[in-house]
């Protein structure tokens, strides 16, 4: 179930509100848990029971850890839980990939297992082994309560999409949350934002990239328009979809973690990954990078941890070579930062990093989005005239002169200045505020239902992974 749909938005999200707020207080993470249960039964009813088995193997291997806490038993028992969520992870997002890989190489016939993906796979089992990291390390207490750590997996805001919720992020609210009509306006204002974003931006530049894949005039411009709108679709239907995630968790009493930080304002790819998708940077720098040794090793071996860990974060998004090659273009990315520019990438003139970051994410989401290695040469060949596109035609001409109102809003959307021009306008005109806001936020959900109940075209990029 997409939280971008009419029978969210207006069957499943008021039935869980209202039966939240009627039961007591005892009874709220069992209320969650179920509606959460349902929530992802709609789009995997075969895979809920995986989801229970991740949240109760997790929370044995966790009772484990602590219980035999300073002896071979509890490393024993980390070990376990780390392969076992690999396993599943493996399983069922790369088992396919690899044995293409074995096909490939050895010349082999073995038959792949069309395994559907589970959705949200990647960001719960993430969630699970950093639980039970965390516990390892002491620093949270393992979950006495199964209701509960299955309340935790398997919370419906974050549970397909992300941000990754790190169980010590929300332990205590967990238990003890409060409620009130500042948290649920709060959460509400977040939601409909997020929603607007991606219904009335992200779907729309979404429709700009599919008319180039189905194109039978394309141009060196046109691949060109396709590159700038993906780059802007993907960061309006991400971004958009934690706002949602982070404004339902407030409508329940939650914290969540923010994700996104307008990373398009970045003057150096470091600076980029501080602001982009921050909930995963952050897991694989304290569970994979530091663990390996950081920075605090010699010059290869450090090398070798920051090639490590972008691989691994390429893989993530996907089972295909491509997001391995997008991964390891920001590790090259950022070794040529840290090694050759060193300060001179951050002292360069503003204008100057904010091009040469734009002009390499696009790149990279060239690539993210093509269909395979192969895929990926074209889309950038095409970029820079190398198959012999010309360099514009008339149906070029009339995307962008259609699209152009669009791309603008989009390019200053992804931009701090709309933020900036409201908290403006609110402290001139405080008491205009209490009618404006709600009035825009309503407009905002009219406009975005309108366009769901006329329009077919609203995908979720992040689903696949």
């Amino acid at each position: 179930m997409l939280f971008s749909s009419i029978s969210f938005l207006y069957v499943f999200l008021p039935a869980v509100l209202l039966v939240y707020a009627l039961a007591p207080r005892r009874f709220k993470n069992l209320v969650l848990l179920l509606f959460s249960l349902v929530f992802y039964a709609v789009g995997e009813p075969v895979y809920v029971t995986l989801l229970l088995v991740s949240a109760g193997m997790d929370y044995v291997h966790a009772r484990l850890v602590e219980r035999y806490r300073g002896t071979p038993r509890a490393r024993i028992a980390l070990y376990s839980s780390i392969v076992l969520n690999l396993a599943i992870l493996g399983f069922f997002k790369y088992a396919d990939f690899l044995i293409g890989a074995v096909n490939g190489l050895l010349g082999t016939s073995i038959p792949l297992l069309h395994l559907p993906l589970p959705i949200g796979v990647s960001f719960f089992t993430f969630q699970t082994m950093s639980y039970v990291i965390d516990v390892f390390r002491g620093e949270v207490p393992a979950e006495k309560n199964l209701l509960t750590m299955s309340t935790y997996v398997c919370l419906f805001p974050q549970l397909v999409a992300g941000p990754i919720v790190r169980y010590q992020t929300i332990a205590e609210e967990l238990h003890h949350r409060t409620h009130g009509w500042t948290s649920l306006s709060e959460g509400i204002s977040r939601f409909i934002i997020g929603l607007s974003k991606k219904v009335l931006l992200a779907n729309l530049l979404g429709e700009v990239c599919a008319a180039y894949r189905a194109s039978t005039a394309p141009s060196v411009l046109y691949a060109w328009l396709y590159a700038v709108a993906f780059m802007l679709q993907i960061y309006f239907d991400f971004s958009g979809y934690s706002d949602m995630a982070i404004g339902l968790g407030r409508m329940f009493g939650f914290h969540f973690p923010e994700n996104f930080n307008y990373p398009y304002i970045a003057r150096t790819i470091t600076e980029f990954w501080r602001r982009w998708h921050i909930t995963l940077s952050s897991w694989f720098r304290d569970y994979v990078y530091i663990p390996l040794g950081g920075n605090r090793v010699s010059r290869w071996k450090w090398v070798r941890n920051l090639l490590v860990v972008w691989m691994l974060t390429g893989l993530w998004h996907g089972a295909a070579w491509n997001f391995l090659l997008w991964g390891a273009f920001f590790g090259v990315l950022l070794l040529i930062e840290k090694l050759l520019l060193g300060k001179r990438a951050e002292r360069m003139p503003a204008a100057i990093g904010h091009v040469y970051v734009l002009l390499l994410v696009l790149i990279s989401f060239v690539i993210f989005n093509a269909d395979g290695l192969g895929g990926a040469a074209a889309d950038l060949k095409a970029l820079f005239g190398g198959t012999g596109l010309p360099l514009v035609t008339q149906e070029t001409l009339y995307e962008i002169r259609s699209r152009a109102v669009l791309l603008v809003m989009a390019a200053v959307g992804a931009t701090p200045l709309p933020k900036r021009i409201a908290a403006c306008l609110s402290s001139r005109f405080g008491r205009v505020r209490c009618v404006a806001e709600p009035l825009c936020l309503l407009l905002l959900l009219l406009l975005a239902t309108a366009y769901l109940v006329d329009g077919s075209f609203n995908p979720f990029l992040y689903f696949r992974f």
